[in-house]
């Protein structure tokens, strides 16, 4: 409905007769600003930093009457001044709504005030050691003399730099303190261009070093410049000081005293049991849960040592990683019991956060092979089960699938049940060899999972693993994971003849499928840095390899030909992976972001083939986006025969890269372009599927490329994502020549709805 009027307004006005005034209402005397002509810098011997001429511009830069803003977009018509100044705003109906939803104030060039704003221009000069510029504005007029926009020339002259800063006198242990940090300072000594941000950013840095060095109440504004600009020709001589006001406490530097923690129960109340520790006094609220050793092993304060800000600031940090306190406040006070006026004493408050914690999802999802239904998870964890923030998780998900059209529409098809349970303690439990991270919480996990998916027209299978793994921090940009030992037992339970068909056409595949035990070692890298606001990097990388121990302690002991687990065969292959994504900020909030992905997998010795669930795939919301899961590779191989199974459309290699440019709409609305390139290959050569294997002479023509647009609905925690992709070139044999061989545009497209980023 509101779409409807909006449109009938804008049919309308667009009928006006081009006559329309948007200068009719305008006070005489007063003239419409009609948008910034440029701000021009006079003197091109002195080229400013672009980050100064980008202040200079937005603070001249005022938006005018030129556009109209519906639904989010901007359209480049002044919609609103022309209601304003063409319409009669009725008392009250509809007329009267859509003229306060329309109508726009003009913006007048007394509103803008240049005169002011040269000064404003002066002052940014003033404050980056252009001490001699100057600015001058003029009102460019076109054939309406009652509209104008405003042109501003700005002459910069020389930039003053710092020739010298005398320093505190090194009367007092503060003032040398002050001295030291200054005289070691980038930008105090240098000879670079005098800058008001420059020197508070060198008083913040000061300071932050005196917190953390006992003087805990220092604040910056204790540190004032005297800066003489007529003592050196084009030079600015500088001189600190400290401020008269600063307090007594601010000039006192301060050591640990008693430290206190205490440690309150979910509900209150309760009763104090106090103990003492070497690093903290513990008061614990009974009854509750808490391992006494837990959160002395988290203050970084030594009753003793020179106070710093750092101590306080990790101690919060290693509280917060626990995961089991809702709020902690730490607060540091001067001693006022044992007479010492340099002792902060320490007072750490914590609060548990309820034990237990449950989350229940529902989720619907559409497959390539024609399979949709809804999905469920119900997962409930326990933070803190044994008293030492140790989380305890048990997980149930389940999955019913019904097909639709190809004929095969049935009341019961397919269906997934998994239960998991996980234990995680925030500690190594584990070998001193393997480092730890003193700032970082580490943790070991226990895992046991089980799922049974039953594919009525093909197969039932279950799946059993446990594992073990080590999580922790190698510095502040690198976590890793090492995962010693990971058992896992796949059981083909039923099988249809359809599925026997197939698997008897694809002696490779079917090979994949066997029932078997994989008992892995897997090892992971990760690298996430924020280079500055504008650039980011991740890489990540896997290894990880399958029997291979079980294999050596066969051939030890003398066993030749295939091995067995329990009476079973085990697997044994390689696999590793590595993805790199770059992003780059083009400009506001617009970013661009770019992604290349390898991975390689070999069986050998035990088996002929990987296992089907550690092959690769590609295509969907988050790998080539043109096309569906699995509906291309490997290589140019593709079966119209067996186009529903897509149980060969997988490989022991694969390579994608991705170009994304995300842009915002408006609000938590965001676009994005993008193309994306990608295939899967055999590392060994397979006759039934010919053109699957990796080859160089191909292996650009082998790439399938498409393209597409996008929206994101992102709200911080959640990011809901629908993606249209384009095929461009498939890498099978459509039935059309050259290389843009899609079918029709129909059948080129694909969407895909998801949560979160692709990459």
């Amino acid at each position: 409905m509101r779409l409807a009027v909006y449109a009938a307004v804008i049919g309308t006005l667009w009928a006006m007769p081009s006559g329309c005034s948007t200068t009719r209402r305008i006070p005489e005397g007063e003239i419409l600003y009609n948008g910034l002509k440029k701000v021009e810098f006079a003197d091109d011997s002195v080229r400013l930093p672009s980050e100064l001429a980008s202040s200079i511009k937005d603070a001249v830069n005022v938006p005018p009457n030129n556009y109209w803003k519906l639904l989010g977009w901007h359209y480049p018509f002044p919609l609103g001044l022309w209601v304003y100044n063409n319409w009669i705003n009725p008392p009250s109906g509809l007329k009267h709504w859509l003229y306060e939803k329309l109508v726009a104030e003009p913006v007048l060039v007394s509103d803008v005030r240049p005169e002011v704003r040269t000064k404003m221009i002066d002052e940014i000069l003033n404050n980056n050691g252009y001490f001699r510029g100057s600015a001058s504005y003029e009102l460019v007029t076109g054939r309406n003399p009652r509209k104008a926009k405003i042109r501003y020339a700005v002459n910069p002259g020389e930039p003053y730099p710092i020739k010298f800063v005398d320093f505190l006198p090194d009367t007092t242990a503060l003032n040398h303190m002050i001295d030291s940090l200054a005289r070691t300072d980038s930008y105090l000594n240098s000879t670079m261009r005098y800058s008001t941000d420059s020197l508070s950013v060198a008083r913040t840095r000061i300071t932050n070093s005196l917190r953390n060095r006992g003087y805990y109440f220092f604040r910056p504004e204790y540190i004032e410049y005297l800066a003489d600009s007529i003592g050196h020709p084009r030079h600015v001589l500088m001189k600190m000081v400290l401020a008269s006001n600063t307090p007594k406490m601010a000039t006192r530097r301060y050591r640990t005293g008693k430290v206190t923690v205490v440690a309150n129960r979910y509900r209150g109340g309760g009763t104090a049991d106090t103990i003492e520790t070497p690093r903290a006094t513990l008061v614990q609220m009974m009854p509750s849960r808490l391992r006494h050793k837990l959160i002395p092993e988290c203050v970084t304060f030594r009753p003793g040592r020179t106070f710093s800000v750092r101590d306080m600031n990790r101690t919060q940090t290693n509280l917060s990683r626990l995961g089991i306190f809702n709020s902690i406040d730490i607060i540091a006070l001067p001693d006022t019991v044992s007479g010492r006026n340099d002792m902060l004493n320490v007072n750490i408050e914590c609060t548990f956060d309820a034990p237990w914690e449950a989350a229940f999802e529902v989720n619907a999802s559409s497959k390539s092979n024609s399979y949709l239904g809804p999905g469920m998870s119900f997962k409930v964890t326990n933070h803190n089960i044994f008293g030492g923030g140790e989380q305890l998780t048990l997980g149930l998900n389940g999955s019913y699938e019904w097909q639709t059209g190809r004929g095969r529409s049935s009341i019961f098809n397919s269906y997934e049940i998994g239960l998991t349970t996980s234990l995680a303690f925030p500690r190594l439990i584990a070998p001193k060899f393997i480092p730890r991270s003193r700032y970082q919480l580490n943790w070991t996990r226990f895992q046991l999972n089980a799922d049974l998916l039953n594919r009525p027209h093909y197969f039932k299978m279950a799946q059993f693993n446990a594992s073990v793994s080590y999580d922790w921090r190698v510095t502040r940009h690198v976590s890793a994971t090492f995962t010693p030992i990971k058992l896992t037992y796949t059981n083909l339970m039923h099988t249809t003849e359809v599925f026997d068909s197939i698997m008897t056409a694809n002696p490779a595949v079917a090979q994949s499928f066997m029932s078997q035990y994989i008992p892995q070692m897997m090892f992971s890298y990760v690298y996430d840095r924020q280079f500055d606001s504008d650039n980011t990097l991740n890489w990540q990388f896997s290894i990880q390899e399958a029997g291979n121990i079980f294999w050596a302690i066969y051939r030890a002991c003398g066993k030749k030909g295939e091995k067995e687990l329990f009476g079973t065969p085990f697997s044994q292959f390689v696999k590793g992976s590595t993805q790199l994504v770059y992003g780059r900020r083009v400009s506001g909030n617009s970013w661009i972001y770019g992604r290349a992905a390898v991975g390689a997998a070999h069986a050998y010795g035990n088996s002929s083939q990987v296992p089907y669930a550690e092959q690769f795939y590609c295509g969907g919301a988050n790998s080539v986006r043109a096309f569906t899961v699995r509906s291309i590779g490997p290589g140019s191989y593709h079966d119209p025969a067996t186009e529903d199974t897509y149980f060969d459309q997988t490989g022991t290699f694969k390579f994608e890269a991705n170009i994304e440019y995300r842009f915002p709409i408006a609000g938590p609305l965001q676009g994005a372009l993008f193309i994306d390139a990608g295939n899967v290959w055999l590392l060994k050569k397979d006759p039934r599927r010919p053109g699957g294997e990796l080859k160089a002479s191909s292996f650009l023509k082998d790439l399938a490329l498409g393209t597409g647009t996008g929206l994101r609905f992102d709200i911080g925690m959640l990011v809901i994502r629908g993606d249209l992709g384009i095929g461009i070139h498939a890498p099978y044999d459509t039935g059309r020549s050259g290389y843009c061989n899609m079918r029709s545009f129909g059948k080129s497209l694909a969407f895909h709805l998801a949560i979160g980023y692709p990459f």
